[in-house]
């Protein structure tokens, strides 16, 4: 069975990547490495440095490797990104899935597995943890963008028989992920503070996030792959759990070692004060985080040591 995995140079793309070939499956990795990495791609995967708004290109991709599945992970992903040019953010989001679900349907694809974003799409919270049911009133173009596009994979199911699984995330944090970007606060804490260097908190720390380790996200990708009675449904994949960012931030200042204190700055537009999924309905098909917080950036820092210790 081929997969064509986009975003797979990226940091949860290329851990679902890695461990689709361990299963054994074939994986073509398309991706046009703005935020990817080349050394996060698999050598065992076939790659295609290509932009999901090129249509053309995708063309041309899907008619030389036909693949049996698509998984979905590209996307353009920074809040503040999307609130400062949201036609990007829609572009990329909406078009680019567009493009690849036409092309799915006209190569018989056999699923389609879409990575949507589980806090930037339902909003503020009506009630914490918050099921696949909660209202959508996302607060951000990146939400808007994500869940529009979760809108279209349905209907290409209604429309063209074309089997789908959408997993919202909650905050997906570990290994590979990127220390320079906007989002994934523990990757730049632990960086900075491996570096001597005092991490920014937005707010006053208080605002919660459900964070959710890589490789429990990369279970619920293969359960998607896998499971017939996972089809055509829209599932959260979180711990149910709010810590605040505070906390984050003292159970790194510990494990690292650092002694730092952080630098309070004001809130970010967009940014939600509170998020946690409620994953039950993914739990009964048999998924569960196996990850706890203090294993999960246990991991996380030493990965990051390793790293600097290399430089």
């Amino acid at each position: 069975m081929k997969i064509l995995l986009t975003g797979g140079a990226g940091f949860i793309g290329s851990h679902v990547a890695d461990r689709f070939i361990e299963l054994g499956y074939d994986v073509v990795i398309v991706d046009n490495l703005s935020s990817g990495k080349r050394q996060n791609i698999n050598k065992k995967a076939g790659f295609y440095e290509a932009d999901i708004t090129d249509s053309a290109r995708l063309k041309e991709i899907f008619e030389k490797e036909k693949p049996d599945i698509v998984n979905h992970h590209a996307a353009q992903a920074f809040v503040s990104k999307s609130v400062s040019e949201p036609q990007f953010d829609a572009k990329v989001n909406i078009i680019g899935t567009l493009n690849l679900l036409e092309l799915s349907v006209k190569n018989n694809v056999k699923k389609f597995i879409y990575a949507n974003s589980g806090g930037a799409g339902y909003g503020e919270p009506l009630c914490l943890p918050m099921g696949e049911e909660h209202s959508i009133n996302p607060m951000s173009p990146y939400g808007i963008s994500k869940h529009t596009a979760e809108h279209y994979v349905a209907l290409y199911r209604h429309l063209y028989n074309l089997p789908y699984v959408s997993l919202r995330y909650a905050n997906v944090y570990g290994p590979r992920q990127d220390p320079y970007g906007e989002g994934g606060v523990i990757a730049i804490f632990t960086n900075k503070l491996l570096k001597g260097e005092a991490p920014s908190i937005f707010g006053d720390g208080a605002q919660t996030r459900d964070y959710v380790y890589v490789k429990d996200v990369v279970s619920a990708n293969v359960l998607a792959l896998e499971s017939k009675e996972a089809e055509n449904k829209s599932f959260n994949v979180g711990t149910g759990k709010n810590i605040q960012t505070q906390e984050i931030f003292d159970k790194l200042n510990a494990l690292t070692k650092a002694n730092q204190k952080p630098v309070y700055r004001d809130e970010r537009k967009g940014d939600l004060k509170a998020s946690s999924l409620d994953s039950s309905k993914l739990q009964k098909l048999g998924w569960k985080p196996s990850y706890d917080l203090d294993k999960g950036l246990k991991e996380t820092a030493d990965y990051f040591k390793g790293i600097q210790n290399k430089k």
